[in-house]
């Protein structure tokens, strides 16, 4: 049997539907899983049975994280946030950590984490955190734009065997003030934190970068999906 894994839909406001990029499902299933979109839903007990059932969780991209869940007032440069999303996904975290399922977060995944346990994010990398590194590139997104520096006997450099990786990079925000339950596993050349684990879980990790676009080519981002499913066996 392949382990269930649960998938964070993405929201489109203008349709007021739920959508979902290929690469994270497809990533998913080339590393052994079988993924499945929960409902957009803020029902507790509907979703805790939906995270139940699934050996693990995967937390994609999307909007901004509101500000207000880490305690600061909402700047003109937020690109977008939804309000139900924040709080199904807080509802599916709290489970997943209390059940011990695995999680892997992506992107908002990363951001939303670590806020979601007491961590803070700059709002606007542009204003609040300016650099020459490129963080938001134009398409192609499976093209490396900047490299990361793997943090040596972390969990993410037992998986890639390596002390530097080069990524992929779409975003606007990003962690500013690590939550107190996570640890770093990766650094960008201008100080962001680029992934993030909860130690004594059996895995809970999450990534700045975009494995989900990358995964083809790249054979760190398929280390990435394979660590996350492995870990469900």
């Amino acid at each position: 049997m392949k382990p269930l894994v649960g998938v964070m839909p993405l929201w489109d406001d203008k349709k007021e539907s739920i959508w979902m990029l290929p690469g994270y499902m497809d990533g998913l299933i080339q590393a052994g899983a079988l993924p499945i979109i929960f409902p957009f839903s803020q029902d507790e007990k509907e979703l805790s049975q939906l995270v139940g059932m699934c050996s693990g969780i995967l937390f994609t991209g999307g909007q901004d994280v509101f500000p207000e869940l880490y305690r600061e007032i909402p700047e003109e440069a937020l690109a977008s946030y939804c309000k139900k999303r924040d709080i199904m996904e807080n509802i599916v975290l709290k489970a997943a950590i209390r059940d011990d399922k695995s999680i892997l977060g992506i992107c908002r995944g990363i951001q939303f984490i670590n806020v979601a346990l007491g961590g803070t994010l700059y709002q606007d990398l542009p204003k609040w955190h300016p650099s020459d590194v490129i963080h938001h590139q134009q398409a192609p997104y499976d093209v490396p734009v900047h490299k990361v520096r793997i943090i040596k006997d972390s969990p993410l450099y037992r998986c890639l065997g390596t002390e530097s990786a080069a990524v992929n990079s779409y975003h606007h925000q990003a962690v500013k003030t690590i939550a107190p339950q996570l640890e770093p596993m990766a650094v960008s050349p201008d100080g962001l934190t680029e992934a993030l684990f909860m130690p004594n879980k059996k895995f809970l990790w999450a990534v700045q970068w975009h494995p989900e676009f990358s995964y083809k080519k790249d054979p760190n981002s398929r280390k990435i999906f394979s660590a996350f499913v492995n870990s469900m066996r």
